[in-house]
């Protein structure tokens, strides 16, 4: 059985490349998005800035386009 930080972030990995996989840009930014979620929490556990900030920063970018009014 995998310990509870490694499932974390083998959930994160699925939900990123589950995201390439979607035909529209709004489903591919929102299950990146969760995948980024995923990925901030790996990263906290395992006290990683690196992988807090870089994730941090596609959330930021995600929420942007997600948000941003259509026209």
């Amino acid at each position: 059985m995998l310990p509870a930080v490694e499932f974390i972030g083998y959930t994160a990995s699925f939900f990123v490349l589950l995201s390439f996989l979607m035909k529209t840009m709004t489903y591919l930014r929102m299950v990146n998005l969760v995948g980024c979620g995923f990925f901030i929490w790996y990263g906290i556990l395992l006290n990683s800035w690196p992988i807090i900030i870089t994730n941090g920063a596609i959330v930021l970018v995600n929420l942007f386009y997600l948000l941003k009014p259509k026209r």
